[in-house]
């Protein structure tokens, strides 16, 4: 057997310890994986991005739009009544927010033309004055000894002067009538649903509150109600 010669060993051990070498294709190969990779993650990032923010305008301008149309029928319903009486205007504000039901009904009645010609039929001196068809004294009477009587007690909003309200209970269109506060009532809320208030016009309440009315509160000297104008702003 044939020895191989020290020189010819050193060259074969530092072949084996070389490194590897790596083809230009493979090195090719890897930066396209590599750059794949990066662009697929990055489409998928701004796809689901863009689909949330669609999502979030989306609901948004439902939102919107919802609110539009609401505020858009609260709107429509008129916020003030003008009672154009035999003394002279008085404008009401309408509590479209705390007695939808009543105002809502209480529009309906005007626009049908209901308060045309309706008469101040009961007038308690401060107390209240009433416009209806009602020939009813009981109710005026009670309401009479009551107001003296609970006269010293606190009042909250509702039971200040001035006040628009109508009798509780049920009502039909003949049944709906005005009263209309002229001092504070405290038991205000056990008769009256309270559905706005006098803005302007408190002296021709005070007037209509000073005339003549006979033992049944009844005033003697015709007065009444003319006509009822809606307003959207005063």
């Amino acid at each position: 057997m044939a020895r191989i010669k020290p020189q010819a060993l050193l060259q074969q051990s530092k072949k084996k310890k070389g490194p590897a070498r790596i083809s230009v294709t493979t090195i090719i190969l890897c930066n396209l994986i590599v750059v794949l990779i990066v662009f697929f993650v990055f489409a998928t990032y701004r796809h689901w991005s863009q689909r949330s923010r669609l999502q979030t305008e989306s609901r948004l301008s439902v939102s919107e739009d919802e609110d539009a149309f609401v505020d858009s029928k609260k709107s429509d319903v008129p916020g003030f009544a003008v009672l154009n009486t035999a003394k002279g205007d008085i404008t009401v504000e309408l509590y479209k927010e705390s007695s939808p039901e009543v105002v809502d009904e209480f529009i309906d009645l005007c626009q049908k033309g209901h308060f045309k010609g309706m008469p101040f039929n009961r007038v308690i001196k401060h107390f209240v004055i009433q416009a209806g068809d009602s020939k009813k004294v009981g109710a005026a009477e009670d309401w009479t000894l009551r107001g003296k009587h609970y006269n010293h007690l606190d009042t909250s909003m509702k039971h200040e002067a001035f006040m628009l309200g109508t009798s509780k209970g049920k009502r039909d269109d003949r049944g709906f009538e005005l009263f209309i506060t002229t001092a504070p009532i405290p038991d205000l809320s056990e008769k009256l649903i309270v559905f706005g208030r006098v803005i302007k016009g408190e002296e021709v309440v005070q007037e209509i509150e000073e005339v003549d009315t006979d033992e049944n509160y009844q005033p003697k000297a015709n007065i009444g109600i003319i006509k009822v104008s809606l307003k959207q702003k005063i």
